[in-house]
Formats: structure tokens, sequence, C-alpha cells
């Protein structure tokens, strides 16, 4: 069996050893609910998110959970995130996944150029976006994977955790080959994790038609089958197991988690296997407070939150063209204007930062203009808020299609939407109280049960048997 050597690390994790920390951290056995207090055995936990923001704010609201139950939570972040991390109370262990830049470079900058670099492929239908977006970006994504891969091992080696988490979408073979039990966090559309009876990843298609889902599922296997076998060589050359037919990434024989709320998840022709376990949120609770700024608090209409994440948001034509529309509408505006804020003008009716803390402003305004990102599109049902969708690249297509099919929102062409339809789908969005009381009824479900402290459970209990 191909995972027989990956089994459990060496030295394996002692049970006992957990329990005792468990012990000492809260009087209990009860791995579920340690205190603050840290013990010199604690568990360490390493985070190992993609470097973006998306999956990097997926890791941190799990990871506040298990440093306040007394874990020692590491953060393994590409270097020009170096700090970010650490402002919140994380260590961090710093990688490359490119040789150094002459520039100095800003968080997430190699994925920012590259957006910006290959935004006019997003005009493109999905099918046309698969050869020149989605291969070049599975090249870039392999390249990192194969350049960090020593530099990983010396992390893990320095660091020996009880346990890895990482939130990626292609592997990183020096995860399996340290031999520590990991976990893999799934932090895009569902999607992703493939079943015939759902429509092809990236598509956007719907999902009472079929027409076209062969057409872009072969398509897709047929541009990266050559990309697909040669990142396969490699892992197996470094000492992991080949990977499954038709993907960049292994299942953890230990748990897998995906994030996405029951009631926008799919209907699966094939259950997922018994270690894989839904999310239905993750919503981190470390985000600064927000209070709504002296220009937006009089005046008439309803508070819309436009966000198009750290990388839309760098297409500053787009950009403007909103801003330039939204002047137009009744409503007020807060604006996350991104990397290339300096750029972009707002209207009076608009308000706007760089940076603004998402999670602390979704629950004070009425309506959502996103591209789809996974953790927007969650934490909009988690904080009860409707969303026009204006999807640019990757799963934020099927986020998008999902969204609008459920009737959460509405779904429109980013590139070429009727100014007047938008604004109109804007006005009726906010004037629909049945839409509204359905929304609020989702978020109190989510908040019932928040993905976080479900996440740290499920980690907990690995640790717990990862000697068994």
């Amino acid at each position: 069996m191909l995972w027989a050597g990956y089994a459990r690390r060496e030295p394996p994790v002692r049970e006992n050893a957990i329990l005792n920390w468990i012990v000492l951290c809260t009087g209990s056995s009860d791995p579920k609910r340690p205190s603050l207090k840290v013990t010199p055995n604690q568990p360490t936990i390493v985070f190992f998110p993609e470097g973006a923001y998306g999956p990097t704010n997926n890791c941190v609201g799990i990871g506040s959970v298990l440093r306040k139950r007394g874990c020692r939570v590491v953060f393994v972040i590409e270097e020009s995130f170096a700090g970010t991390l650490a402002a919140k109370g994380f260590e961090e262990a710093v990688m490359r996944l490119k040789p150094k830049s002459a520039t100095e470079e800003q968080p997430g900058q190699f994925w920012k150029d590259f957006i910006r670099d290959t935004a006019p492929q997003f005009r493109k239908p999905t099918i046309e976006q698969l050869e020149s977006f989605v291969k070049p970006v599975w090249k870039e994504l392999i390249d990192g994977a194969k350049y960090v891969n020593a530099r990983l091992k010396e992390i893990f080696d320095e660091i020996r955790p009880d346990v890895i988490v990482e939130d990626n979408v292609v592997a990183f073979p020096a995860i399996v080959t340290s031999r520590i039990p990991w976990i893999r966090i799934v932090s895009c559309n569902p999607l992703e994790l493939k079943d015939p009876n759902l429509p092809p990843t990236f598509s956007g298609y719907p999902t009472n038609n079929r027409s076209g889902w062969k057409k872009f599922s072969d398509r897709y296997l047929d541009l990266l089958k050559e990309a697909h076998e040669g990142f396969s060589h490699f892992c197996v050359e470094v000492g992991a197991p080949p990977l499954p037919p038709g993907e960049f990434i292994w299942q953890s024989p230990y748990l897998n988690l995906y994030l996405y709320p029951a009631i926008a998840d799919y209907r699966r022709l094939h259950s997922l296997a018994s270690n894989w376990h839904r999310l239905d949120s993750c919503v981190r609770d470390t985000d600064e407070p927000f209070q709504i700024p002296s220009e937006l608090r009089t005046g008439g209409g309803k508070l819309i939150y436009l966000s198009l994440g750290s990388l839309g948001s760098g297409d500053v034509e787009l950009m403007n063209h909103l801003i330039a529309v939204l002047a137009r509408s009744r409503q007020r505006v807060i604006v996350s204007k991104g990397p290339q804020h300096e750029r972009i003008r707002l209207a009076d009716n608009m308000w706007g930062a760089q940076f603004l803390p998402q999670t602390s402003i979704l629950p004070k305004v009425d309506l959502v203009i996103t591209h789809g990102g996974n953790n927007t599109v969650t934490e909009c049902l988690y904080f009860g808020k409707p969303m026009i969708v204006l999807p640019l690249f990757w799963d934020q297509h099927d986020n998008a299609q999902r969204v609008h099919e459920l009737g959460y929102g509405i779904r429109f062409a980013t590139y070429d939407f009727d100014e007047s339809q938008f604004l109109t789908a804007i006005d009726r969005l906010l004037e629909d109280r049945r839409l509204r009381r359905r929304m609020a009824r989702i978020a109190t479900s989510l908040h019932a049960d928040p993905g976080t402290v479900r996440a740290a459970d499920f980690i907990e209990r690995l640790l717990i048997r990862a000697e068994a």
C-alpha cells in the first residue's frame, strides 16, 4: 500500500503525553475545552496555508481557537507575509516559493503580480480560461512546491510539530515525507472534491444542466496531463506517493476538512470518505473592531460593502467602473480598495481604505458585492448578508453560480453587465424582506456551530489518537 510508509510519524505522538497536557491545563481529560494555561509539554500545531489572504485567514480562525486552548501555533508563511501573523500573536516560520526579488515585496506580492498580468484572461468564458489562466496557475503552483520542498523539510525538522495543517490546492511532498500526522483543509468551493453528479471544477456551470460538463472536464484533463505526470514523478523522486489520477494533491489518511455551509453544499452521487468532515463556517475573531465612518453615518439608503478580494481589487479598471456605477446609487458604500488603492477614486456616497477588517464590517452592512472568494461567500452566509457576485477566476465562478441558483444573491457577468440592471438588482435585494429573514435564519444556525471550534476539536482528537 502506497501510504504504508506514511501511516505514522517517527517518533510517534504519545497519547499519554497529550492526555497529561490536557489534565495539566484543565484538571480534566476532556480534550474539547482546555484552558488558556500553557504547559511545557504543550502540543505544537503548524499551519501551512496558501500564500494568499483567503486560506491564511481561514487558518487564523482555527489557530486562534487552538492557541486559546493552550496549543503552540506556528504559521509557515511566504516571506512577503512575514510579520502579518506575528501581529496576531502567532509564531512564524518563513519560506519562499521562488527566488527572492530584487525589489521589496508586499504580502502575497507574487500572486498580486500574476493576477495583474493575467487579468485580461478573466474576460473569457471559463472553458477558454483553462488554457490561458488555469494551466499557467497550476504551473506556478507546481514550480513553487518543487522550489520550497527542501526548505519545508528544514522547517518541519526544526519545529517537529505534533500535527501539520495545510490549506493548499497543490501537494507539498515535504508534508507527507515528514511522517508527521497532517490534515488537509479545502477552503475552496467543494466542487474541488470531484463527483460525477456535480459540475466540473472552475466551470461555473449550473447543477441542473449537464450540457458542457464533459467537454469542460475533458479539456481540463487534456491540458494538464503533462503537468500532472511531471509533478507526480517529482513527488515519487523525493519519497512521496504518486499523485491520484487527475489531482494535484493527496487526501490525508488522517483527517480532511472542507469549508462550506450545509445549506449551500452539493448533493453528491458518491459520499466522501469517513475522514472527511465539513465545516459550516470558519470565521476568525482576530479582526480589529470597526465603526461606521462619519462620512457614511448620515444620509439615506442602505449600507453596501464592496470587496473583490486582495487579488481581484488589483484590477483598477474594473474597480473604477464599479465605483462609477455605484456612484449613481442612493445607497452608501464601504470599499475595500486593495493593493492599488492610490489609483482608486471614490464617489461622495463612499468611504474606503486599502485594508479593511472584513469580519468586523460584515455584521454592519446590508448587502455585499463580492468576487465570490470562498471565504467571503461563507462569511456572508455566516452573517446573513445577500450578495451580488462578480467572479473573476478559479472557484469564484463556482461560488457565484451556487449563490445565484440557491437564491442567496445574484450573479452578474463581471465585465459585461447592464448597469441599470445591476443597480436595480441592488435595490431589489435590499428590499426583499423574505430573503432578509431567510438569511437571518442561516446566520443563526451557523453561529450555533462555529467551524473554528469544530475544526479545533477535530485537530485535538487527532492528537489523542495519533499513536493508535
